[in-house]
């Protein structure tokens, strides 16, 4: 790192701190503007934040990794605007309507309180043990590479790495709430996207071109089938990436993450009105085009760098592994000063996720289990208990470090095996909830609870045979063959349809939800005040924009097919 980075760095930093110590000095005197940003947010806010919170060490070094290991095969999971647009056209109108701060909440109004408990349950384990824990972990290791620094102090790098990142977010957050992790997202996106362009413009015309990556990753053979690293539509009989299973998978995935997960819903209805909140999603569409070519595609590049042997300032280009593709073309590619600016983005990146984090984490907790025991408990110390909640979910992430570091490489691999068994039975009940009125309270309940049970099971299941003396396939019980041998995407698939046939039985058998209590939160049961709410809020324009995500998200298919 040369002078001039650190002064690039240095002026990002004043910069955040800025628009923090500005936030802060902003009146947060209850719940709705500490946890929504005071539900004021336009659409380039919400778009923005929806971005920079997605973007997280998973893309860093998992995306990036997976392009350099598999090519285009993770491209299902990211090319996914269209998805973004269904929250936007689809649920955005009930969320409005429901006046709910969180997506529990939302579960208890359509449903009932055992159903938002679950659910918060749910969602906070899996944020302090997958999101928070990843995140910190990938932090500390991608500072560690991109700085070349082994101790400061007779101190592993990376401990200081890790807990400064975790402790500098976590202070705005806890002091700027959702203002904060809105509004410096507006600033770190540009420098993500420019800085990640960079990267993108440097690694081809190191390598020679677009066609040169092409020609590298067309020889590269992923399976026995003849699908080679640049096929997205891969063999129905690849074990890991099946061409139906992926576009199943990664849709279920997708539905759950984009349109139930507290972590990317709570920037929506952080919206002022229904046509900022619904024009906010197709910004973070567009926005949600761009990780293929930002970060997959760098990790082809990194491939192909270091198969070709192209030698980079008097050096050959040697990837060490897959994950270190990202960092390992920071360090390597660019200039004195640049080598900043893309340490900024990679900053703002980590922090923006992190944030966001820890904001929904504190809010599903003091909204779904603290303010529910004590209804009466004033704004102004829901707001202390958020902050002081926050301070736990930090403490709880940087006790995992040790836990990560140990294990990391498995826990990491086995994220996208946790997101899959959990987002079947959560998907079912908002999905069942909102195009179904007999869609009944226990039904709803019964679905969450099938999808949670179905789910232990495959994990434990992939625990226990996974260090079990390996067996013929003939001699797999049926158990071993559903809940261990199964793809996992196409588990996935079945999973969800489980969970929707409990749904629509358990309905069927119980006693179908009273019309007063649904009115606005299901298809056919809104006012004609609703309708016309619903419609008044978009225009021409917005149609317009939505097929140009859809129209840009088709032909990347076709191109990669």
């Amino acid at each position: 790192m040369a002078v001039l980075d650190w002064i690039v760095i240095g002026l990002f930093c004043v910069g955040l701190i800025g628009i923090i110590w500005w936030v802060v000095r902003q009146k947060q005197n209850n719940a709705a503007d500490y946890f929504l940003g005071g539900k004021d947010a336009t659409w380039i806010v919400i778009g923005a934040s929806i971005f920079a919170s997605n973007i997280g060490s998973e893309h860093l070094i998992g995306l990036a990794g997976a392009g350099a290991s598999s090519g285009m095969a993770m491209a299902h999971w990211e090319i996914q605007g269209w998805m973004i647009l269904i929250l936007g056209w689809v649920f955005v109108p009930f969320y409005s309507r429901s006046m709910v701060y969180t997506m529990p909440e939302f579960l208890e109004k359509r449903y009932n309180p055992a159903s938002r408990t679950i659910l918060s349950f749910i969602s906070l384990i899996s944020y302090v043990l997958t999101k928070v824990a990843v995140t910190v972990y990938a932090g500390g290791l991608v500072f560690q590479q991109v700085f070349g620094i082994d101790s400061i102090w007779g101190i592993d790098f990376f401990w200081i790495a890790a807990i400064g990142l975790v402790v500098v977010t976590a202070l705005y957050t806890i002091f700027g709430g959702m203002k904060s992790v809105l509004y410096t997202s507006v600033v770190q996106t540009p420098i993500l996207l420019l800085g990640s362009l960079i990267i993108l413009v440097l690694g081809l015309k190191a390598l020679g071109g677009w066609d040169q990556m092409m020609e590298i990753c067309k020889m590269q053979t992923v399976n026995e089938y003849g699908d080679t690293m640049v096929n997205l539509i891969r063999d129905n009989r690849d074990p890991d990436y099946p061409w139906l299973g992926a576009l199943i998978g990664s849709a279920v995935i997708g539905f759950w993450y984009w349109c139930t997960d507290q972590f990317i819903v709570q920037r929506v209805l952080s919206g002022k009105n229904e046509k900022e909140s619904r024009r906010g999603t197709i910004f973070g569409a567009y926005l949600k085009l761009l990780p293929v070519f930002l970060f997959l595609i760098p990790g082809m590049i990194a491939f192909a760098l270091s198969n070709k042997g192209v030698v980079i300032n008097g050096e050959v280009f040697h990837l060490s592994t897959p994950d270190a593709a990202f960092p390992t073309l920071v360090a390597r590619l660019l200039p004195a000063g640049v080598k900043g600016l893309i340490v900024c983005g990679i900053l703002a990146a980590l922090m923006s996720s992190l944030a966001s984090l820890f904001n929904s984490s504190a809010a599903l907790f003091t909204i779904d289990f603290y303010q529910r025991f004590k209804p009466n408990t004033s704004e102004k110390k829901l707001v202390a208990i958020g902050q002081a909640a926050t301070v736990v979910i930090v403490l709880l992430g940087i006790l995992w470090i040790p836990v990560m570091r140990s294990v990391g490489d498995v826990l990491y691999n086995y994220l996208q095996d946790v997101q899959s068994v959990l987002a079947p039975g959560i998907a079912a009940a908002f999905l069942m909830g909102i195009v179904w009125k007999r869609t009944s309270a226990q039904g709803g309940l019964w679905g969450l609870i099938a999808g949670l049970v179905v789910g232990i099971t495959r994990l434990g299941a992939k625990i226990y045979y996974s260090n079990m003396p390996v067996l013929p396939t003939e001699h797999h019980s049926w158990f071993q063959y559903l809940f261990y041998d199964c793809n996992w995407l196409f588990f996935c698939g079945w999973m969800l349809m489980f969970c929707l046939a409990v749904v629509f039985v358990v309905s069927l058998f119980t006693k179908a939800p009273d019309e007063n209590k649904i009115r606005g939160l299901v298809f056919g049961t809104s006012t004609a005040e609703q309708r016309l709410a619903t419609r008044q809020s978009w225009n021409a324009w917005d149609i317009i924009n939505t097929c140009i995500v859809i129209g840009i998200t088709v032909c990347f298919y076709i191109y990669f097919w």
